[in-house]
């Protein structure tokens, strides 16, 4: 059956900083996909996803030091690989890490990373993923059970299981995110990894040794308080996906549940921050 989309061509100014903003409250608004452009960045969703009072809960649309403009039309069977395979160009982090797609050359690295990421967020090229995989390289995963918290690809959780740690789960709200997890986790021949559809309500009852949440500052801050009561004693927790401004409320709110700062990570004003309990 045919997929209609419609396909919103954004502009913005200032772009530095504000088009990452918005593109992460459109994905979690139903946008399902995202091309960079010059001024902005096309944002692709399925016709019958949209409502005309979609974009009206989205802040930065009426923030008076920001310019958005956007046109849409309607266009027919987009092919997402296509459209992702022109952009998405193999990544090494650490030298000891690569991400990359089933088309790309084998590299001599210790951790090869294969995803096909099609819709899905966490190719490794976003400022946020490539943190959390440097937390990741740099400590200790062998025989700890793992949460990876909106895992959209789930390359977070691949190489969690790459580093030792067993068992895993991978969970997201996004039924496509979802179902690209448990592809990408078959294509890297991992076994520790159970991949969930859902939210923070899954928790319930359940203890890890270490949590992986790479999300947005709101919804970290709303579920904190069962991250912290999903962590086994020592347990460490590592969040992203909100600016360097953000870090103080992070931390106060992680405090508040018996969560102690560690250290942090920035790039290009994201950050990613540990915390043990």
């Amino acid at each position: 059956m045919d997929t209609t989309y419609l396909e919103f061509d954004f502009k913005i100014s200032p772009l530095e900083i504000w088009r990452d903003v918005l593109i992460a409250e459109l994905g979690y608004a139903g946008f399902e996909s995202f091309v960079e452009t010059e001024d902005g960045f096309l944002a692709y969703i399925q016709k019958k996803d949209w409502k005309e009072d979609l974009l009206d809960d989205i802040e930065i649309f009426s923030d008076k030091k920001i310019t958005i403009s956007q046109t849409y039309k309607e266009i027919e069977q987009v092919n997402w690989n296509e459209e992702w395979e022109k952009n998405f160009e193999p990544i090494l982090v650490d030298s000891i890490c690569s991400v990359r797609a089933p088309f790309h050359e084998k590299p001599d690295v210790k951790y090869d990373i294969i995803i096909e990421p099609k819709m899905s967020f966490g190719t490794g090229h976003h400022e946020t993923t490539h943190m959390m995989i440097q937390h990741i390289l740099k400590n200790k995963w062998k025989d700890k059970k793992v949460l990876d918290m909106g895992c959209g690809t789930a390359v977070l959780a691949i190489l969690a299981e790459m580093k030792g740690a067993k068992p895993i789960d991978a969970i997201d709200i996004d039924n496509w995110c979802y179902l690209n997890s448990i592809e990408n986790a078959g294509r890297n021949d991992c076994e520790q990894i159970t991949v969930y559809e859902g939210d923070a309500s899954l928790l319930k009852n359940k203890k890890y040794d270490s949590i992986i949440a790479n999300i947005n500052r709101n919804i970290l801050l709303e579920d904190m308080k069962t991250y912290a009561n999903c962590l086994n004693k020592n347990g460490e927790l590592y969040l992203s996906g909100f600016y360097t401004e953000d870090l103080p409320i992070i931390i106060a709110e992680c405090n508040k549940h018996g969560l102690n700062f560690v250290e942090n990570l920035e790039r290009n004003r994201w950050v990613a921050a540990k915390f043990v309990n």
